[in-house]
């Protein structure tokens, strides 16, 4: 059997969340039989194997392959990649390249701009304009109306995500937002449902195969589905989601669209909305969560792809 590096953790806002999704793929790869190295970066992005201290050449000694747990920065927006590349040992999920244009939101939509998806209307906002942020925001309003959706061009599980009602309350909270992320996507806030499609490839026969749609009904105590309810379990998720056929053909389409148009590798989860029988894309995952609560797997494991047997595949199909 392969000798895996499993690596986890991270110097981002996500390392919580990459800890369990580490833990349970390091389980599911002692069940498979493999052999494995439990990595775990800190977040001053130190490496440790075993709670001491090693460098990446150290840790990468005797691997066949590197299972990468990570999300958020420095795992999914291709800097960890562009390091494992020059080991030229096989990892899981995207090259560096695709993984960097993939995590900036802002670069994903202008990417597949040509390709015909119906995305919400954007503005960005950076540090810099904090000294004239009453006049940006007016701006703003008036490109994106009152209503709108903000949230770090670069981050993921909906850290610093925020729904602003009204511009009575964007000022206070945008300026602190970009106190802690250098740039924001601002967007027209467009009030639907909510779903996401996982594709895999290289599975049932397919070069890239569509998981069936999961639709995401957050509680009703929640604005939207931040990172609170991602996680806490208060989320239902109905795999396949109850929309017409129509509308889950679009929506499993436009997954493997995103997916092949931004060079992603073996796996991604890409998120919309569908409002008034109209599709909206929002942003793509390329390393999924593997929590309890995390829907890639969900949907997997709806057409009958064991959590198990899923993370081997990825293992297998490593390159």
């Amino acid at each position: 059997m392969k000798r895996v590096a499993l690596l986890r953790g991270g110097p981002s806002d996500e390392y919580d969340v990459s800890m369990i999704s580490g833990a349970a793929v390091l389980k599911a790869l002692a069940d498979s039989g493999y052999q494995t190295k439990d990595v775990v970066i800190t977040k001053d992005a130190e490496w440790l194997e075993g709670g001491r201290k090693k460098d990446l050449g150290q840790v990468l000694k005797g691997v066949d392959v590197v299972f990468v747990a990570l999300h958020g920065t420095f795992g999914e927006d291709g800097t960890l990649q562009r390091l494992l590349e020059r080991f030229n040992i096989p990892y899981t999920g995207s090259r560096a390249l695709s993984s960097t244009i993939a995590f900036n939101k802002e670069l994903t939509k202008q990417t597949l701009q040509p390709h015909g998806l119906n995305m919400a209307k954007d503005y960005r906002l950076s540090r810099p304009d904090i000294v004239s942020l009453e006049d940006e925001l007016s701006t703003m309003n008036t490109h994106l109306g009152d209503d709108i959706f903000v949230k770090p061009m670069a981050s993921g599980s909906s850290v610093g995500a925020r729904k602003l009602k009204s511009p009575e309350n964007q000022q206070e909270i945008i300026q602190e937002l970009l106190l802690e992320h250098e740039h924001l996507l601002a967007e027209e806030y467009i009030d639907g449902l909510e779903a996401t499609v996982g594709v895999l490839e290289n599975f049932r026969d397919e070069s890239l195969y569509a998981f069936p749609v999961v639709e995401i009904i957050p509680p009703d105590t929640a604005t939207f589905y931040d990172q609170t309810v991602k996680y806490n379990g208060d989320t239902k998720h109905i795999v396949p989601g109850s929309f017409t056929p129509k509308i889950k053909d679009e929506l499993q389409r436009l997954a493997k669209l995103v997916h092949t148009e931004l060079g992603l590798s073996q796996y991604s989860r890409s998120d919309f909305l569908i409002k008034n029988n109209k599709v909206y894309f929002l942003e793509v995952n390329t390393l999924p969560g593997f929590t309890p609560e995390s829907n890639f797997p969900i949907a997997a494991d709806a057409v009958g792809l064991s959590f198990k047997d899923l993370v081997s595949h990825l293992v297998e199909t490593a390159k």
